[in-house]
């Protein structure tokens, strides 16, 4: 957690700081309480409080009585005051949340391997269901933070663009940003999907381990979230996280990209997951080299055969997800975490076969086993972790402490 400054000229940094722990305290947190966790003044407390209860972002919950002294008030959030959209682009589904300020989801909606070969198109349908799910949800639009929408990297937030993800067609140099404000008349920032998954599991979780964990995204792509010290690694183009290249140890095939035959990349292509589909027997409809959506539903078919039963696409998803795990170990050995989080519209199908697998690996893969074991688990926000991480980087955006605060220019 941060903690606070009493520098006057910081007010709203030590404002984030208070409101976070506000948001993080289950069942409220007093005003003497707030003051021991952030390190602020009993007087700093009390002035950022008093604009937070201003703002109806707080309540006065009830009072307690703790020992000596006068009886504490207890500070609750005011968990549906605002709220935010994350919409989430893969190449087999489009993900749309709106979460409340605790990061509770109050509508969904799931667009199962959507036409996305038209960016236009797509990013009519996206607008459409963003308001169709905020009239649902009956909050004013007023009270809308904004919407974060995710998308595979590369991408440049700045201008808002996707430069040219590898496993969606027709996407080079897609402006989502400024259209989606344009249709929405809503603050839009764009995310990484393997980011915004991080920013899910932080905004979510409350145990002090994930001040530093690792989130291996598994969906149509694989990359790496990692938050240090608290803080999400974004890299200097907000671009961190590309693991497709790095070696399984494995040979596979010959990577179009880097030219190895052992990258993580090569080994989970779909068109070499076909392939072994079919020499060992399972009679797949979906074409090994065909467009995005024929890629996505010829691995929904695969899943769906493991979930039927089908031993042989069990084994076959078992040894793809060792792979994610042999890359995950070379993760944990170079940043020395004690937590993976293994997420994505993927894994949410497979984990059931796969996270004691991959467990083992990353563990056995770890150099410093002897000094300490990695937790690992599968994240609890299923196929919309990124859509919700979408949202939250909105409200991570407008209402988290950030240390670059502190930088007194």
């Amino acid at each position: 957690m941060q903690r606070g400054t009493n520098l006057g000229r910081l007010g709203d940094f030590n404002q984030a700081v208070i409101f976070e722990s506000i948001r993080r305290a289950v069942d409220g947190v007093s005003r003497v309480e707030l003051a021991g966790s952030t390190g602020l003044s009993p007087q700093t407390i009390s002035n950022v409080v008093r604009r937070l209860l201003d703002e109806g972002l707080v309540r006065e919950d009830r009072t307690i009585v703790s020992g000596p002294g006068k009886p504490r008030t207890v500070l609750e959030l005011e968990s549906n005051r605002m709220v935010a959209v994350g919409i989430h682009l893969d190449p087999g589904v489009i993900t749309v949340v709106i979460l409340n300020l605790r990061g509770e989801i109050l509508h969904s909606r799931r667009l199962d391997i959507p036409a996305v070969e038209v960016p236009e198109k797509t990013i009519e349908t996206m607008a459409t269901t963003v308001d169709e799910i905020i009239s649902e949800s009956g909050v004013p639009r007023s009270n809308v933070l904004g919407v974060g929408v995710v998308v595979a990297g590369p991408l440049d937030p700045e201008r808002g663009v996707m430069i040219d993800p590898p496993l969606l067609d027709g996407w080079k140099d897609v402006d989502m940003v400024g259209p989606l404000h344009r249709l929405l008349k809503l603050d839009v920032i764009i995310e990484k999907d393997t980011i915004a998954a991080s920013i899910a599991e932080q905004w979510k979780g409350n145990d002090a381990e994930r001040d530093n964990f690792v989130t291996m995204y598994v969906g149509a792509g694989i990359g790496a979230g990692m938050v240090l010290n608290g803080e999400i690694h974004r890299g200097i183009s907000n671009n961190a996280g590309e693991i497709g290249h790095y070696s399984t140890g494995v040979i596979s095939q010959d990577c179009n990209i880097c030219g190895r035959n052992d990258c993580l990349h090569a080994s989970l292509s779909f068109n070499m997951i076909a392939q072994q589909a079919r020499e060992r027997g399972l009679n797949l409809t979906a074409p090994d080299d065909g467009n995005a959506e024929e890629r996505a539903a010829g691995m929904n078919e695969i899943v769906a055969l493991a979930q039927s039963g089908n031993e042989v696409a069990v084994e076959l998803i078992r040894e793809c997800m060792g792979h994610v795990g042999q890359v995950a170990g070379q993760l944990c050995n170079t940043l020395d975490v004690g937590l993976v989080i293994l997420a994505g519209p993927l894994w949410a199908e497979v984990d059931e076969w796969c996270l004691e697998d991959v467990r083992a690996i990353i563990n056995e893969r770890f150099s410093s086993k002897h000094v300490h074991a990695i937790e690992v688990r599968s994240s609890t926000l299923g196929h919309e972790v990124g859509a919700i991480g979408g949202a939250c980087a909105i409200m991570d955006a407008s209402l988290s402490p950030k240390a670059a605060a502190l930088l007194l220019r």
